[in-house]
C-alpha cells in the first residue's frame, strides 16, 4: 500500500504542477501532507522521467516548462499457481498538459 500512496502523492503533484498552484515548497509539503524533503524528493522523480520543471518565485508556484503527462498503469494479482485473481487492472492514475 505505501506504493500506491507514493503514486498517489505524485499524481497529486503532478496535477498541482499542472494547474500552476503548487505554492511555496513548505506550502507544498503541508498541502500534500509530507515533509519538505519528500516534495524535493517527487520532484527529481518528474525528473527523471524527463519531466522540465521550473519554479516561479514571483507567483510561488512549479510549472511545467514543456508538455508533459503523467500516466501510471499497473495489475494486482493474488493467488497460487493453481488459481490467480486480478483485483486492479489498468489506467489507475492520469495527467497531463496538452
Amino acid at each position: 500500500m505505501k506504493n500506491i500512496k507514493h503514486i498517489e502523492k505524485l499524481q497529486r503533484l503532478h496535477n498541482l504542477i499542472c494547474l500552476e498552484c503548487t505554492g511555496s515548497p513548505p506550502e507544498l509539503a503541508d498541502r500534500l501532507s509530507v515533509s519538505d524533503r519528500t516534495i524535493y524528493y517527487l520532484l527529481e522523480q518528474l525528473k527523471d522521467f524527463e519531466a522540465q520543471i521550473g519554479y516561479d518565485r514571483r507567483r510561488k508556484t512549479y510549472y511545467y516548462k514543456e508538455d508533459f503527462i503523467l500516466e501510471v498503469n499497473f495489475s494486482i494479482c493474488i493467488g497460487n499457481q493453481d488459481q490467480v485473481m486480478e483485483i486492479l487492472d489498468g489506467s489507475y492514475l492520469r495527467g497531463g498538459t496538452s
